[in-house]
């Protein structure tokens, strides 16, 4: 028999309606067994599973717990110090109390001005076994010096004026005292101007750790100019021509006279004793240490009464 399309329509409809009535009529139909057989299956494992078996678990159970209790415990224990290590703790601590300083505890390093004690050090006068050996430079070497770092040579003092640029002025100053000068004029390089104020704050370093009063070196010559030259020329025909004070690197320190720091620039000593003595052999050992470092050449002049210095 074969079934149109419409009748077939019909068909599906009336089925539908017959469900919806069914379903209206009797609600239990579509409730789900599944809720209402968990709890049935739970209380069945339950009651399957014997009573011993429960027992044992639990007891298995407690004694796990009570392990990891006194584990825990024995940890605390460990940890915390017993009674007699921590009276020896105490007595350490007392001992290391009572241990004097030392230098070397804090993160001061020791100084050369100070013993560990806090005393002032006293260090000796070492000097140079001769000072014709300690300072042999002689011109043809300190020239090469000058030519590499000094300025070309100026007339007089008006050029060296507008200079400015290329020298820098030197003055007395805490370090040094420059006497009056009659054959040079009052400037240098930069570079032999710092060299010129190391070698006056050492001279005060050493003076301080060898226990002397503080004194100034003397600055004799500084930079000299052509017409300087022409003159002292004049005066000493074994004068240079060209003159490495001329190129502004090259001064000299008086060996034989010294500025105490409690006098005033004006009155500074003109005679030589026995104190002079030990300052120009502590001056000699700051300009050994100096031209050993490589930063001047030094020439002992026993005629000028000086020693004669270019920066390297």
């Amino acid at each position: 028999m074969k079934i149109s399309q419409n009748r077939y329509l019909q068909f599906f409809c009336i089925a539908v309606i017959l469900l919806a009535l069914v379903r209206t009529i009797f609600p239990s139909v579509a409730e789900s067994k599944v809720d209402e057989q968990g709890p049935v299956l739970e209380e069945q494992t339950e009651q399957a599973m014997p009573s011993e078996q429960i027992e044992q678990e639990e007891v298995a159970a407690a004694q796990v717990e009570q392990k990891d209790e006194q584990t825990e415990q024995n940890e605390e224990a460990t940890e915390q110090p017993s009674a007699s290590e921590q009276k020896e703790e105490a007595v350490v601590v007392k001992v290391e109390d009572k241990k004097p300083a030392k230098a070397s505890d804090g993160l001061q390093k020791p100084s050369r001005f100070f013993n560990a004690d806090g005393s002032v050090a006293r260090h000796r006068i070492v000097s140079v076994p001769s000072y014709s050996d300690a300072f042999p430079d002689l011109q043809d070497v300190q020239i090469l010096s000058a030519n590499k770092w000094g300025v070309a040579p100026v007339q007089n003092r008006a050029e060296a004026e507008s200079r400015k640029s290329e020298l820098v002025y030197v003055g007395s100053n805490p370090y040094f005292f420059v006497e009056p000068l009659r054959q040079s004029i009052p400037y240098l390089v930069p570079r032999a101007s710092v060299l010129l104020q190391d070698i006056g704050r050492n001279f005060f370093d050493s003076l301080q750790v060898k226990g002397l009063p503080l004194h100034k070196i003397i600055v004799t010559s500084v930079m000299r100019s052509k017409d300087d030259v022409a003159r002292l020329r004049r005066g000493n025909v074994n004068a240079t021509e060209n003159s490495c004070h001329m190129y502004g690197t090259t001064f000299d320190i008086a060996y034989n006279r010294y500025l105490r720091v409690e006098e005033t620039d004006s009155a500074y000593r003109k005679d030589r004793t026995a104190s002079d003595v030990r300052l120009k052999q502590i001056l000699s050992e700051v300009l050994n240490d100096m031209r050993k470092q490589g930063r001047c050449w030094v020439k002992y002049e026993v005629k000028q009464g000086c020693f004669h210095a270019t920066v390297r």
